[in-house]
């Protein structure tokens, strides 16, 4: 009896080894959880979705952490803070029966991959790298049909660029902060974003304008008035260089006489869509009709990704991988889009070879377009779900993309040309005869210009004449999207890179936004400087796009990336030795600020800092007193009537004005007073930009004055 009592013990022991060894999951590691959740849910309960909340190894950041003489060898460390997320990786994993490696489908995520089967102790040729461009359940599925090895040549490059950047930034900032300041940087990509901004600002210096004018006239054709230009004189365009020459040109009309229309020239214009988004093109179109900074428009697109929860259907990812230098469409998504345009607007809305855009120099087409993942769900349609920023990139990404697979716009123009004793003028007018892709996008509203039915030989009456004073202007400073148009253009930076480097040169106020225009900095200008004399490369627009030509042909298997770092590095050295033998230092003078510290009595003076100029004690560090740096705008608190409204900014380098006396008087407004108080309601006035200008409005009604340039 006892033997048969062991034999069962025995059975009962086996069954629950085999019970716990069938139960097993398969893990998945992914780099966020929103990322997770949203897998998770495609996968079902045979699988296990972790995040690694990104990299879990780095460099470290208290020494340069590459031995250059092993071959520029990184020392990758665990990143602090990291502890328990490596632990619960590695806890994880015991259970498991399989472990893939889902992280995003760049050098980034190939890293992020590499690393964490570092961390794991896996072998880097098991096939457990899965890699999908949209977080749908059938891409999801499918992707883990079909794992592969991590790609080695992709993390080398990401490899290179980490080991090149960290070679310029701790081999250039020491150099900075011991001849200019502590807390300075500069950076492979940073410096060359600077410079451009610097070289911008020296030719808006350098401009002198030329005068030149311009002559608008109206006429009229019966009934009906249209506007027309001075073109030019017998038959050729003549500039109108100074006041002399449109006297000239006015002496030869007859005002009461009649013009000739010599010429009608009528044409049917086509207006192609834009493709889908990339990466640039979708940070330059946020920040100019949804006024995003790129880190804003990343971090809306970056949750749109991963997985939103849409009621019913729960956690879908709802646009593609927004890292990408593509305007390649799957065929799917076309076929997709062919037979949502046919149902919601007609077949003849519905372009046959849909707009393929041009790839940008050097891209790596690596993924599709940024695009939704499913177009039938409209922006309406899951407007409820979303929040403000993640609608409004949404609306922007599904319309731009239903455009690009539209058919063109149709306009119907005309060009007149009349003349008289020799004056020529030309009108020019259009009427939309075709929405076609404006109908779901435009970049703002299209108007119609008619003009009147003329006909050669007939004859129009001039109205009225209307000289005018011009002077040609500066280049204008750079936008957050003219810079990163520029960077692309010029091949410097990859689309990951972007908004990290103009989040940096902003950070370490080497630039400041003003008006939505970067303008450099005192500080910025001196650190250009430095680099400009002693490290020319790194400011050198097309060394740096070779670079980065470089970085793709490790990607590519064509180049090893410690033969791409020493054919840098090598002169970079000589550049480094010569530096820290000639360089001076750098004075950054303090100014007195011309009142005296209300705690000690000594001298207040204005001093530089990390973000901006402020008062501070010239006793320091015996006295701590400091003053940030005040400027009034002349206008009394419209709320104390005492203290005077002066200019302030936030946390976030936002401004904003307040009263002087704050805090005993609490007044804010993000507009600028003008000190006068509204005829309707007695309501202080502000100034508020609009397109097209400014305007005085007041925030208590809809009293409105238009500001006269």
């Amino acid at each position: 009896m006892a033997t048969t009592s062991v034999t069962k013990t025995k059975k009962t022991t086996k069954t629950k080894k085999r019970k716990t060894r069938t139960n097993k999951k398969k893990l998945v590691i992914v780099e966020s959880p929103a990322k997770a959740k949203t897998i998770q849910k495609y996968l079902g309960s045979t699988y296990k979705v972790v995040a690694s909340k990104g990299h879990v190894r780095d460099l470290p950041k208290s020494r340069m952490g590459v031995d250059i003489g092993d071959d520029f060898k990184p020392d990758y460390i665990s990143i602090r803070g990291k502890g328990d997320v490596i632990k619960m990786l590695k806890s994880e994993a015991k259970k498991s029966k399989m472990i893939y490696l889902a992280s995003d489908p760049d050098r980034e995520g190939e890293a992020i991959a590499w690393h964490v089967s570092h961390v794991l102790n896996l072998d880097v040729n098991d096939q457990n790298r899965v890699v999908f461009n949209e977080i749908t359940k059938d891409t999801v599925k499918d992707a883990f049909k079909h794992p592969r090895t991590i790609d080695m040549n992709l993390v080398d490059a990401q490899q290179a660029r980490r080991v090149l950047d960290r070679l310029v930034g701790y081999s250039i900032s020491p150099l900075l902060w011991k001849k200019v300041k502590k807390g300075l940087s500069a950076g492979r990509v940073q410096s060359v974003a600077l410079w451009l901004v610097i070289d911008r600002e020296r030719q808006i210096r350098k401009f002198e304008p030329e005068e030149y004018w311009t002559i608008d006239s109206e006429f009229k054709s019966g009934r009906s008035k249209f506007k027309a230009s001075f073109y030019g004189l017998n038959g050729k365009k003549t500039k109108l260089a100074n006041n002399d020459d449109v006297q000239k040109v006015l002496k030869k009309i007859d005002s009461k006489g009649d013009f000739d229309v010599n010429k009608v020239t009528k044409k049917e214009r086509r207006r192609q869509p834009n493709p889908p988004f990339t990466t640039s093109t979708l940070q330059q179109d946020a920040n100019r009709k949804l006024n995003f900074k790129t880190g804003r428009t990343m971090m809306a697109a970056q949750q749109l990704y991963e997985g939103i929860n849409i009621g019913k259907e729960g956690s879908q990812g709802l646009i593609t991988y927004m890292r990408t230098d593509s305007t390649r469409i799957s065929s799917i998504a076309k076929h997709e889009a062919a037979t949502f345009l046919h149902e919601k607007y007609g077949a003849e809305y519905s372009a046959n070879k849909p707009i393929k855009g041009k790839m940008p120099e050097g891209a790596q087409d690596a993924h599709e377009a940024v695009r939704p993942t499913s177009v039938h769900r409209t922006p309406a349609s899951i407007k409820q779900y979303l929040s403000k920023d993640q609608y409004k990139l949404y609306n922007l990404i599904w319309s731009r993309f239903v455009a690009s697979q539209m058919t063109p716009a149709i306009m119907d123009t005309e060009t007149v040309t009349i003349e008289q004793n020799g004056v020529t003028y030309r009108a020019n007018g259009s009427k939309m005869k075709f929405e076609g892709f404006l109908k779901v996008y435009s970049n703002g509203k299209e108007k119609d210009n008619i003009l009147p039915d003329l006909n050669r030989g007939d004859t129009v009456k001039l109205a009225k004449n209307n000289p005018d004073q011009h002077f040609t202007q500066p280049p204008a400073r750079y936008t957050e999207a003219n810079l990163i148009k520029t960077l692309e253009e010029n091949g410097v930076g990859r689309p990951s890179t972007y908004s990290p480097t103009l989040g940096t040169i902003q950070k370490r106020y080497y630039v400041k936004l003003v008006g939505k225009r970067f303008e450099p900095t005192e500080l910025g200008e001196i650190v250009n400087k430095i680099i400009e004399e002693y490290f020319p490369d790194i400011v050198n627009v097309d060394f740096t796009a070779d670079v980065e030509g470089k970085l793709d042909e490790i990607e590519e298997a064509k180049e090893k990336w410690v033969e791409v770092v020493d054919h840098f590095y090598q002169p970079f050295s000589k550049e480094v030795d010569h530096a820290e033998k000639l360089m001076e230092d750098v004075q950054i003078k303090d100014e007195l600020a011309g009142f005296n510290c209300e705690i000690c009595g000594a001298p207040m003076v204005v001093k530089m800092g990390k973000y901006g100029k402020f008062y501070a004690c010239s006793r320091f560090p015996d006295c701590r007193n400091t003053q940030a740096i005040v400027k009034e705008i002349g206008v009394t608190c419209p709320k104390c009537k005492k203290g005077q409204v002066i200019e302030r900014k936030t946390k976030k380098n936002r401004l904003f004005y307040g009263c002087s006396r704050y805090p005993e008087c609490d007044f804010v407004s993000w507009d600028k007073p003008i000190g006068r108080d509204c005829p309707k309601c007695g309501h202080f006035l502000v100034e508020k930009k609009v397109r097209g200008g400014m305007q005085v409005i007041c925030p208590n009604g809809d009293y409105k004055e238009d500001i006269q340039k």
